[in-house]
């Protein structure tokens, strides 16, 4: 019985994590209903007058970033801005041709008149954060704009975005990020929902109560001074910019979260780009939270309530190994409940933890409701793409709990950056990107082991016991069994 206990006391454990978390996504739901009834009466500076016009600096940091360099210029020069108070850095740390290509087009761009400096590196050090702590040391702006290869601003953006620094306490203004290649791929659809979650739900939720959120790393503005006073950028996480947004807020500095700005971006159209990112930023939250969750917890300038909604944020990425355990665990959890009869009312009070789905259900729905629009038909096409979604991420909890686990003990790994396809219409291919790795992780073998384990949970419903079976847990199982059958398939398949 050692053994059963064991699975029972850490099963219990993990499924407890997932509903307070749970209960933090409810609670940011009224905190995003309450959000939008409110009026944003926050002071703004008038571009048109010169006097209240602030110096920006936009920062580029790339790298090695051939199919989408010249789009991305491009589109960074129609940006309209008074005359003779924009400039523009790309710090490139690239070690390819794109290099040559990009140093090209920026000679094009200041031949038209545009402020536009090419920043190179012979030492990558640092990565992202060196890259932008080095064009920190020249960039001429109060304001500092920070935009990734693939996101493509509109030429109002800074426009929309700059007068909300009039407020001398913001340090921080951040934009809804939107998605150009939506409807490329099942693979595109899921990672667009789970994003507007976050940039929806979880942002507005968080800010509108003066809880701490996260620069999300491209599509916002930085105020210098900001950067400096809280400690400037620092490489030692993959998630830089949760690092200063976090260090910046317990210096009482207060983020400005726009959730009707939308800055279009490109989505990872193959598996194993989106399993790079993924990895990246589930890592790099579990970093953050052995960095930051003690000083959350000890600072004096914040309220208790934003300390629990602080360390939970942190503990985001955490949640992927709750799921994990609860659905390795699961299974014996199906055994052990139909051999002990008198372990009856454990598992009558457990059933509801159910309620933590049904919670995820209903936030989500108004996240969905607020981009897609209401009514019956989109309803169900809500109920298919949330079940879509669960399904497939819980098919990447392996993937991103070896992740979070690395983060959470310290293991040190390289700053591995997405790969950008230039991808836009369904008639565009991923195919002979050049920056594809062609090696396949050895953690796509364990998924498929586990969805075969998962087909034996499906299986077992009908065996178990002496009543005929036991189905409560056959959606469950159902839906890991199509998570990591998806997961394991798409990766094969896609051959990178």
């Amino acid at each position: 019985m050692i053994f059963e206990t064991a699975i029972i006391v850490i099963y219990t454990f993990a499924i407890v994590m997932i509903f307070f978390y749970a209960l933090a996504q409810l609670n940011l739901l009224f905190n995003y209903l309450t959000a939008q009834k409110e009026k944003n009466k926050a002071p703004k500076f008038d571009l048109d007058n010169p006097d209240e016009v602030p110096f920006v600096t936009i920062q580029l940091p790339v790298y090695n970033e051939m199919y989408v360099m010249e789009r991305l210029l491009d589109n960074i020069a129609e940006i309209k801005y008074p005359e003779g108070k924009l400039e523009i850095q790309v710090l490139d740390d690239s070690t390819d041709y794109s290099l040559k290509l990009t140093a090209e087009k920026i000679k094009e761009l200041r031949a038209r008149g545009l402020d536009i400096k090419h920043i190179t590196r012979t030492d990558r050090g640092g990565f992202k954060a060196g890259a932008l702590k080095e064009g920190l040391k020249t960039a001429k702006g109060e304001l500092i704009a920070i935009f990734d290869a693939d996101f493509l601003p509109e030429d109002d953006w800074l426009l929309r975005t700059i007068p909300y620094f009039k407020d001398l306490e913001i340090g921080v203004v951040q934009t809804r990020w939107g998605h150009l290649n939506r409807n490329y791929s099942l693979l595109t659809k899921i990672q667009a929902f789970a994003l507007d979650a976050h940039f929806t739900l979880e942002q507005v939720g968080r800010n509108s109560k003066g809880h701490f959120i996260n620069f999300n790393g491209t599509a916002g503005v930085w105020r210098k001074t900001c950067i400096i006073d809280a400690g400037n950028w620092e490489g030692d996480t993959l998630t830089e910019d949760l690092d200063l947004s976090y260090r910046a807020q317990l210096k009482n500095w207060k983020f400005k979260y726009l959730e009707d700005v939308e800055t279009p971006a490109e989505l990872p159209v193959v598996i194993s780009a989106a399993r790079s990112q993924q990895f990246r930023w589930n890592k790099g939250g579990a970093e953050n939270f052995r960095k930051m969750m003690w000083r959350v917890l000890k600072s004096k300038n914040i309220s208790a309530k934003t300390k629990v909604h602080g360390v939970l944020h942190l503990l985001n990425s955490t949640m992927f190994l709750n799921i994990f355990i609860v659905a390795v665990l699961s299974i014996p959890m199906l055994y052990i409940k139909n051999e002990y009869a008198h372990l009856r009312y454990y598992f009558y009070i457990m059933s509801f933890f159910v309620v933590s789905t049904v919670i995820f259900f209903v936030c989500y729905w108004f996240m969905f409701k607020q981009i897609y629009g209401s009514g019956f038909k989109k309803f169900f096409e809500y109920i298919v793409m949330f079940f879509t979604f669960f399904s497939i991420a819980m098919g990447f909890s392996l993937h991103n709990s070896i992740a979070v686990i690395e983060g959470h003990i310290g293991k040190r790994s390289e700053f591995v950056r997405t790969p950008k396809f230039n991808i836009k219409t369904l008639k565009d291919s991923w195919k002979g990107n050049k920056y594809l790795k062609g090696k396949l992780s050895p953690n796509v073998i364990f998924e498929g082991l586990l969805m075969l384990y998962f087909g034996f949970g499906l299986y077992s419903a009908f065996v178990v016991g002496d009543q005929g079976g036991d189905f409560g847990l056959f959606p469950f199982h159902l839906m890991l069994f199509i998570g990591f059958g998806y997961v394991f398939f798409k990766s094969i398949t896609s051959k990178v």
